[in-house]
């Protein structure tokens, strides 16, 4: 049986849940991918328990792909960064298929252990084709966490209303009382 998903921030597109297995809670940092077992959550938040092992050399190899994608996110365009999330991509490709259902493609690795960090930076492709000014960081100055705006007119700004958002309101109320 696989552990509670402890992260403050779930359901967020896979390359920008990835980034979000870090995150601060009460000022202290916290790594759901410091050891094996809180990788083996996130293959099961994310439906990939099913495809792909948690063990040692998996998270190494995500743990890699989630530096690279970290890095690209925070210098969008910066060529390191992006050699390295296509560092990470070469270690996967899509094969067209055939099925009775239709066309379809399918995900294929020399190396699975690659699988769950090449699935993270090839979603991150999709949503840079989708809308690259939707990825976002949360706008709360403590937060480390990302959100992919899905907000009607694109002007989300915290990971959650009930906890940044919240926050930085009592934070303005509390500063506009104080000079009263």
């Amino acid at each position: 049986m696989t552990a509670i998903d402890p992260r403050p921030l779930t359901g967020e597109p896979v390359s920008l849940d990835l980034l979000n297995t870090r995150w601060n809670k009460e000022g202290v940092r916290r790594d759901l991918l410091a050891e094996v077992e809180g990788l083996a959550v996130w293959l099961a938040t994310n439906g990939l328990a099913e495809r792909f092992t948690a063990d040692a050399t998996t998270l190494r190899h995500t743990l890699a792909a989630r530096d690279a994608l970290a890095a690209l996110v925070d210098r969008p365009g910066d060529p390191d960064a992006t050699a390295r999330v296509d560092a990470v991509l070469g270690h996967g490709r899509i094969r067209a298929t055939l099925t009775a259902e239709g066309p379809g493609e399918e995900a294929e690795f020399a190396d699975p252990t690659w699988g769950p960090g090449w699935t993270a930076a090839r979603d991150y492709l999709d949503l840079l084709r989708t809308a690259p000014d939707r990825i976002r960081a949360c706008a709360h100055g403590a937060c480390i966490l990302h959100f992919f705006d899905t907000s009607r007119n694109g002007t989300r700004r915290w990971c959650s209303m009930a906890a940044c958002g919240n926050r930085a309101k009592a934070s303005r109320h509390y500063a506009r009382t104080k000079e009263n």
